[in-house]
């Protein structure tokens, strides 16, 4: 990010909540996995929760899953959630990622009739909040796959 004079930083490409939770490109997210037992993690942590190794590696987790199962998130979540403050109700679901693990997520779709236990999920950015100088900050979500 560079500055501008007078108005604030200028916004990269795409800004997110968090740039550890993707890989470099941002076009996936980057989770762990134990050289040891071979158990993935999301978001990366520095041990194994299956083994208690340490012996991590980086792994960019696959961008397309299954929806494993959903609920709506109705009311505006308790700190630290740092959204913006005009709530709008959202998807909430756990996609399972084949080979990896089922990470928790965001749901593009949040209209009951349009989600399905099973149904392809395909990974992207959604604007989560705006900063202090108003450009728009990312998160990760997963959207219906319709052309499968």
């Amino acid at each position: 990010m560079t500055a501008d004079a007078g108005s604030g930083p200028v916004a990269a490409a795409v800004r997110t909540v968090d740039d550890s939770l993707f890989t470099e490109d941002r076009t996936a997210l980057l989770g762990s996995r134990y050289t040891t037992c071979g158990a993935c993690t999301f978001p990366r942590q520095d041990g194994c929760p299956r083994c208690t190794g340490d012996a991590m590696e980086d792994v960019a987790l696959p961008r397309r899953g299954r929806l494993w199962s959903w609920t709506s998130q109705g009311f505006r979540p308790k700190t630290p959630y740092t959204g913006t403050e005009s709530y709008e109700p959202f998807g909430v679901g756990y996609v399972e990622l084949p080979g990896h693990l089922i990470v928790e997520t965001r749901l593009v779709e949040t209209t009951p009739s349009n989600l399905e236990i099973g149904m392809p999920m395909e990974l992207v950015l959604v604007p989560f909040r705006d900063d202090d100088y108003g450009w728009p900050v990312h998160t990760f979500a997963f959207v219906a796959v319709r052309d499968v």
